[in-house]
């Protein structure tokens, strides 16, 4: 994208950082910075209406009782040691255990339902959800970041042109209009790094990769590089939300998330099913599809013939598994109409194996660093390693920023 140019600017602020994304890893990072006693200013840009990135709830103001979280269910934390802001989202009633009576199974591909083991890592280790939505959790981490110390928060703004320039890194959006500039810029997500971008989004280059180009810094161009080589799993999730008085059936299946076996995807063409009960009776009910349904249906948007399609297939595969499930072909489960039923795309959800290097997060060279799922460890590909990842390149970049934060080293 060919950004427009801005008049001459004042220097960015000694540390300010652009942070990219106000999912898990972003809202992490941001958290514990300002805890480790980082005070420059953050800049947070988020495309969508809220924090939570792929743990987010969709909600509206027409109805206050409704929420469905349409990505992420639950939260799992796998490793010896738990993040270091947990205690402080449970304190601040942020987030709560799973529930023990709320069961999780596992399908084959014969349907059969078995008890979900420490192979499946959706399930794996100590489980959390949020307590009002999984939003809960992202914006819990803001608010612990805020209460240390203010940020600038942006929602509904998509950043799609960057250019590093002698005062900072510019950020601009699809239309080229200047948005914001930082001495820093974080990226907690892969798609302004990622070709993966561009084919979902109509850019016509990778913003990032442009930008890079006359840095020539080698630290960069390997973070660039591994990133441009992730895989990455799109997801097409079917989103319902049954009415008090026919979520009778849904409310008394044996589960509350299931998930899929790989001969079952193969058989059904879903990877998880989650059944999310409301307090006034209806169930909200999220079929996500697996990788390969997603991947041959990429190009679909909503609001089309073709999304209409994608719905009534991934509804006929729901009504297939269901009826597996109870022994019987009848269909119990009323649906929605179709304008009830809606469809939430993800273009890049789930990164593959081996992921990013945790050593290519920061390239301090040209001020640019990277966190999120994609990044190998503990949890990669889940919410638990888009945390960890926050937390991690919090603590090395407050220690930068606190050495020297005012040395030159953007281009002149």
């Amino acid at each position: 994208m060919k950004a427009a140019r801005v008049g001459k600017a004042a220097k960015a602020e000694p540390g300010s950082i652009a942070l990219l994304g106000a999912g898990v890893a972003g809202t992490a990072l941001a958290a514990q910075l300002r805890r480790k006693g980082c005070r420059a200013p953050i800049r947070l840009f988020e495309a969508g209406r809220g924090p939570g990135g792929r743990a987010a709830t969709r909600r509206t103001r027409r109805d206050p009782a409704w929420r469905l979280d349409h990505g992420a269910p639950l939260l799992s934390l796998s490793g010896a040691e738990p993040p270091a802001l947990l205690e402080p989202l449970l304190a601040g009633g942020w987030l709560e255990a799973w529930p023990s009576d709320a069961t999780l199974l596992h399908l084959d591909g014969d349907g059969r339902l078995r008890p979900s083991g420490p192979a499946e890592p959706f399930h794996r280790g100590a489980l959390y959800r949020g307590r009002a939505g999984m939003d809960h959790l992202a914006a819990g981490l803001l608010a612990l970041a805020e209460a240390e110390a203010p940020l600038e928060a942006h929602f509904g703004v998509q950043v799609a042109g960057l250019e590093c320039r002698p005062e900072g890194w510019q950020l601009f959006n699809a239309e080229g209009r200047w948005l914001a500039q930082a001495e820093w810029l974080v990226l907690s997500g892969s798609l302004l790094a990622h070709p993966r971008g561009p084919a979902l989004l109509g850019w016509p280059e990778i913003p990032l990769r442009r930008a890079a180009a006359p840095l020539a810094d080698p630290e960069l161009e390997v973070a660039l590089a591994a990133i441009a080589a992730l895989d990455l799993e799109a997801r097409s999730n079917l989103l319902l939300m049954i009415p008090a008085a026919e979520a009778a059936p849904w409310l008394a299946l044996p589960f509350r998330d299931l998930v899929f076996s790989l001969a079952a995807q193969h058989r059904w063409g879903l990877r998880r099913l989650s059944l999310q009960p409301l307090a006034d009776g209806r169930c909200g009910v999220v079929a996500h599809s697996s990788a390969v349904f997603a991947a041959q249906h990429l190009g679909v948007s909503g609001g089309t013939p073709a999304a209409a399609a994608v719905i009534d297939k991934l509804s006929e595969a729901l009504m297939g598994v269901l009826a597996v499930i109870s022994g019987s072909a009848a269909q119990p489960w009323p649906q929605p109409p179709l304008p009830e039923r809606q469809l939430m795309r993800w273009g890049a959800a789930l990164p593959q194996p081996p992921g990013l290097d945790p050593k290519a997060m920061l390239c301090p060279a040209s001020r640019v660093a990277f966190c999120g799922d994609a990044v190998a460890g503990e949890g990669f590909g889940r919410i638990e390693g888009a945390w960890r990842s926050g937390e991690a390149l919090a603590g090395v970049l407050a220690g930068l920023l606190s050495e020297d934060p005012s040395t030159p080293v953007l281009p002149s």
